[in-house]
Parts: C-alpha cells; sequence; structure tokens
C-alpha cells in the first residue's frame, strides 16, 4: 500500500477519508479474483460474524459458513449452547439450505412465526420425515391464522433429488418458474432445500471448512474466570478458532490470559483484541496471538469514543497494525466501522486479512432477533452493543444484585437500536454477494489477483468530505 504521490496526510484517517486510484491491470474478470484469506482462519471470502449476541447464532454461522466465511459465537453463551451451536452447524450441508419444518396439523400461524428465520421464506411440510407441501407467505395469504397447513400447503412443488448437481436444480425450477426446490434424500425423506440464487451461489464461493469437510465455526472468550479452561472446553467442543476478546485488548490481563491459552497448544488459530497501534499489535503477538483484531469505537452500537474519547480512525489503526503484525508472521482483522463494501476493500487494502462485520449483518434474517415491524411495515431487528447496559446485564446475571445494580451504572454502547432489513438485500447472503461483488471489481481495478495483492498494489488517496459526497449515487437524480 502506497499513498499517491507518497503523500501521507499528518492526521488519521477513517475509511471516508481515503479512495483508491485505478492501477494498470490485466485481471479482465471479477472471477479470476480470489478471494481466499491467508490468516490461518480458513475462510475463502475475508468476512468474519462478529461475536454480538444480536449476530451471531447458529443460523447466521451456518449461512455465511456456507458461502465462505466465519462466524465467532458470543463469548457470554454457556459452553454446552456452544457445544450445541457447533455440533448443529458442523452437521449442516454444504450446498443444501436447512429447511424450516413442520408437520401438517402445524396451523398457518406456526409457520408465518417460523417463515422468516430462513432467506429462503418458505416452510416445508413433512409427515413421517417426507415432505408433503410447501408453505409461502404467498400460501398463507387470507387464510385464516388457526387453519392446519394440510390444508393450504402448495402440493405441487419442486421435487429433485439431494445428489442433483446445482446446475440441475437451477433448470428444474426455472422450468416450473419457481423460486425453491425440495431436495429428496434417500426413501423420500426432506434433505434440503435451494433456491434459484442458491444454485448460482454454489458455483461463485467456495465453504469455509475444516480437515474433515465440516463448515467451520470461531467462539470467543473474554478475559475473566479460569480463561484456559473454557478455551480447551471450546475447542473441545468444535471451535476452528478462538477470540479473546475484550474492549481494551492491550492491558496486562488480557497478555496473561492469551499466553495461558497458548500454552495449552490447542491447535487451533488465536485471534485477541481489541487494540488501535503497532506497539500493541507486537504484544499480542508475542504473547500468543496468530490474529489480532483492530478497532475501537468505530462501530454502530459503540458509544466509546463518545462517552470517553479513546479510539483511533479505523483506516489507519488498521494500516499501521497490519504492518506490525506482518513484521512478526500475524495477521490482523479490521473489527467495525465498516457501512458499504468499499470500506471492506479499503480495509483490506489496509493490510487486513478479514473484516469484522456486527451491526450491518444484524438487519438479516438470519441474525438471532425476532423480525419486526414498525408503524410504516418496515421489517427490522433490534441490536445492541456488547458493551451496553443490556449486554453487561445478561453476563452478569449470577452476580449479587448489588453488583449487577453497579455494573449497570457504567456502559459503553446502545442498548436497543433498531437494525432496518433493507428490502433489495433481506438475508445475509444478499449482503455477502454486495459486498464481494465490491471488493472484487476493486481488485480488477487495483490489477490485484489476491487479496494480498490488493494490499500491495494499493494507491491511496485522501479526500475531502465533498469528495465522499461526490462518489455517493443520486438515485432520484439532481
Amino acid at each position: 500500500m502506497q499513498f499517491l504521490d507518497g503523500q501521507h496526510p499528518p492526521y488519521d484517517l477513517t475509511y471516508d477519508d481515503v479512495f483508491l486510484v485505478p492501477n494498470r491491470t490485466d485481471v479482465t474478470s471479477r472471477f479470476d479474483v480470489d478471494l481466499s484469506t491467508v490468516d490461518g482462519s480458513g475462510t475463502t471470502i475475508p468476512i468474519v460474524v462478529s461475536n454480538m449476541t444480536a449476530v451471531s447464532g447458529r443460523r447466521m454461522a451456518e449461512t455465511v459458513a456456507r458461502r465462505g466465511g466465519i462466524a465467532v459465537l458470543p463469548q457470554d453463551l454457556p459452553t454446552t449452547a456452544v457445544a450445541e451451536t457447533v455440533a448443529f452447524v458442523k452437521s449442516r450441508d454444504l450446498i443444501a439450505d436447512t429447511p424450516v419444518v413442520l408437520g401438517p396439523d402445524a396451523s398457518v400461524s406456526d409457520a408465518l412465526a417460523l417463515m422468516h428465520k430462513r432467506a429462503h421464506g418458505a416452510v416445508v411440510v413433512v409427515e413421517g420425515g417426507r415432505p408433503i407441501g410447501v408453505v409461502t407467505e404467498s400460501t398463507c395469504a387470507d387464510v385464516d391464522r388457526f387453519a392446519r397447513l394440510q390444508s393450504v400447503a402448495a402440493t405441487n412443488f419442486v421435487k429433485v433429488p439431494s445428489d442433483a448437481s446445482p446446475r440441475t436444480i437451477f433448470d428444474a425450477l426455472d422450468a416450473a418458474h419457481e423460486g425453491l426446490a425440495v431436495l429428496i434424500g434417500p426413501n423420500g425423506v426432506l434433505a434440503g432445500v435451494l433456491t434459484r440464487t442458491g444454485a448460482i451461489r454454489t458455483g461463485i464461493y467456495a465453504p469455509a471448512v475444516d480437515g474433515s469437510g465440516r463448515l467451520r465455526v470461531a467462539a470467543a472468550v473474554g478475559i475473566n474466570g479460569d480463561v484456559a479452561a473454557k478455551a480447551q472446553a471450546l475447542v473441545e467442543a468444535g471451535a476452528d478458532l478462538l477470540v479473546i476478546d475484550t474492549a481494551h485488548g492491550h492491558q496486562k490481563k488480557m497478555l496473561d490470559a492469551l499466553a495461558s491459552v497458548r500454552s495449552l497448544d490447542l491447535g487451533v488459530p488465536l485471534a485477541a483484541g481489541n487494540v488501535v497501534s503497532a506497539t500493541a499489535t507486537r504484544d499480542l503477538v508475542a504473547a500468543g496471538a496468530n490474529i489480532v483484531k483492530v478497532g475501537v469505537g468505530p462501530g454502530a452500537m459503540c458509544t466509546t469514543r463518545m462517552m470517553t474519547g479513546v479510539g483511533r480512525p479505523q483506516f489507519s489503526a488498521v494500516a499501521e497494525c497490519s504492518a506490525a503484525a506482518a513484521e512478526v508472521g500475524a495477521s490482523v482483522w479490521a473489527d467495525g466501522g465498516v457501512r458499504h463494501p468499499r470500506d471492506v476493500a479499503l480495509a483490506l487494502a489496509a493490510g487486513a486479512a478479514n473484516v469484522m462485520i456486527g451491526s450491518w449483518f444484524a438487519g438479516t434474517y438470519e441474525s438471532p432477533g425476532d423480525l419486526r415491524f414498525d408503524s410504516a411495515g418496515n421489517a427490522y431487528k433490534e441490536s445492541f452493543g456488547m458493551a451496553s447496559k443490556r449486554a453487561v446485564a445478561a453476563r452478569t446475571v449470577a452476580d449479587s444484585a448489588f453488583d449487577r445494580a453497579r455494573k449497570a451504572l457504567f456502559e459503553e454502547g446502545i442498548s436497543s437500536s433498531r437494525m432496518r432489513l433493507d428490502p433489495d438485500r433481506p438475508g445475509v447472503e444478499d449482503l455477502i454477494d454486495y459486498i464481494c461483488s465490491g471488493v472484487r471489481s476493486t481488485c480488477t481495478y487495483a490489477g490485484a489477483r489476491t487479496l494480498p495483492e490488493l494490499h500491495e498494489r494499493a494507491v491511496l488517496g485522501v479526500q475531502s468530505a465533498a469528495g465522499f459526497a461526490e462518489g455517493r449515487p443520486l438515485p432520484s437524480g439532481w
């Protein structure tokens, strides 16, 4: 990475402050670009789902891993819950999506409550393990909410053998003018579902898989309590990567916790953070981190900078920390502050191996929260920061009432925010398409076929607020 004409400003930069200059290139197609990361995480696209309770759960972890990213399960989950989630994710198919399933005697109300837990927007009606119908919002329109599914389910749905190729499944859907195929396994048992777009995505993305060919998933642990014991339990439960996480990563307690986990030699990569300086990066790597999480205060749910004045503009933090990490053979993740595909691309150009996304993914079908609607009918989900009063209350449930009340006085995060589902991109896969399309195009403009090449070849300029505004589209015209 270098700045245009070698000029680096004497102040720190956010993603909005910079732009990439196009280079001479022989990369003629987006599909000539390899988005695999080189940080040991096993991701084939540079996307990590943040360990936020309102964002990362089993549906999110499964879906993102199938497209090549990895989700980090929150540190507040009991180890037994993490183990159950990891087992679920690793049991999922690499191609077929997990269907929402109900029996024929379930009600329309039951189906509507569960339908949007998955982006495919359907419930498969199953009897004796075999699919007998499909229910969607359209089939439930103007139907009594207490009606049984067997009376409203569409029975002329598309059935395809589970071992059919994605192209075959797409062709079957195209011929039937349908959007969802029900995959049938041996003895006619339901094996999964796949949409037209899902069939196409299978040829574009490579799943993030472990050594046994199962989907990858990561888990987080804090720096309090017996960190080493919990870390070992998480790895024994099947976690492929551990994130040792605290708001202020450059402290003795973090370094001690990290060293204790490293001494166990658990055989998985260790990520730790958060920090924003080269010195902190070197200290975490020396204590045992393979990956350093960079970012203090840029997240949408974080109030740290307004409460404390502590933090650093994210682009400069990522650039400095990634350079320091590279000197000692480690990597960094850019954590927070991304709002557009360009921000992801700029974080990678600055040297990040992966980009961690939280609030942006909270407003999707796959996030753990319930789908709600505002007075105007817009769909949304609730999100909250992991240092907010709401998160602290959940984290301290075992403390005494006095201690809980005392800790609740100190919060650095938003306890409730409405994250609207984008009507054009309501599922996390839609956002992944959006992000990866942008990053692939960035690489073609930069003349890079890989993410390390993007960092190496990136030429950046600094722009004014007017320069950033000039680049924004104006759908309604001038």
